[in-house]
C-alpha cells in the first residue's frame, strides 16, 4: 500500500499539496498527522502528514486477504463489489464451510484481523464487508424468513419464543425485521456468546 508524506506550515497546507500532487479530492484520501514541529525564533512551524489514496486501501484489503488465506492453505478467488459505497469482498475458496465456520465465527474473526490491520495502517476505522460465496446474503434471507415465521406463530399463540443464540450482527437483523411489527416485539437476552433474541407478543 503506497503511502505519501507531505509537509506544510499548517495541516491544511499539507493536505492541499497532497490533493494537487495526487490529483484527488480530499474525500478519497486517508490522512494521518505524523508530526508537528513548533515554530521558534529561527524556525517556522511544520506539520507532516501521511496520505493513502482510497483506491489503494480497497486494493490492499484484497491483497491482504489473499496473503492471509494463502498462508492458511486456502486457494481463493476474491471479487470486489461496491455496496452503497462500502467495498464488499466476496471470497470463493476450495473449502467455504471451514472458512465460514459455525454460525460465521471464522468469517467474523477474519474480518476482525483485517480491521485491526487497517486501523494500524490508516490510524482510523474503515468500513468494509467480507463474505464467503454470498454466505451473509443467504443467511440474511434465511433469518428474515425465520423471523417472520416465528412472529406469525407468536402473534397467534401469544406465547413468546426464544431463538437459538446468535452473534450481534444476526440479532440486529432479527430486531430490524420485526421493529415495526404490530403484533410482536423483540428483546435480546443472555450473555455472550449465548445471547439470543426472544420474540414476544404485544398486549392487545
Amino acid at each position: 500500500m503506497e503511502k505519501h508524506n507531505y509537509i506544510g506550515k499548517t495541516k491544511e497546507e499539507a493536505i492541499q499539496l497532497a490533493k494537487e500532487e495526487l490529483q484527488e479530492v480530499e474525500e478519497n484520501l486517508f490522512i494521518k498527522e505524523l508530526e508537528t514541529t513548533k515554530g521558534g525564533l529561527f524556525k517556522s512551524k511544520k506539520v507532516e502528514i501521511q496520505v493513502i489514496e482510497k483506491r489503494e486501501v480497497i486494493k490492499e484489503i484484497k491483497d491482504y486477504l489473499v496473503r492471509i488465506l494463502k498462508a492458511m492453505g486456502y486457494n481463493v478467488n476474491i471479487e470486489i463489489k461496491n455496496k452503497e459505497e462500502v467495498p464488499k469482498y466476496i471470497i470463493f475458496s476450495d473449502n467455504d464451510a471451514l472458512l465460514i465456520g459455525k454460525n460465521g465465527k471464522n468469517l467474523k474473526a477474519l474480518s476482525t484481523i483485517v480491521s485491526q490491520y487497517l486501523n494500524k495502517e490508516l490510524g482510523r476505522t474503515y468500513k468494509f464487508i467480507i463474505d464467503v460465496n454470498e454466505y451473509k446474503e443467504k443467511r440474511e434471507k434465511s433469518l428474515e424468513r425465520l423471523a417472520k415465521r416465528i412472529a406469525r406463530e407468536v402473534a397467534t399463540t401469544k406465547v413468546e419464543v426464544k431463538l437459538d443464540s446468535m452473534n450481534s450482527y444476526e440479532r440486529r437483523i432479527i430486531h430490524n425485521i420485526l421493529t415495526n411489527n404490530k403484533h410482536v416485539y423483540t428483546e435480546s437476552e443472555g450473555e455472550e456468546p449465548n445471547r439470543c433474541v426472544v420474540i414476544k407478543p404485544k398486549e392487545d
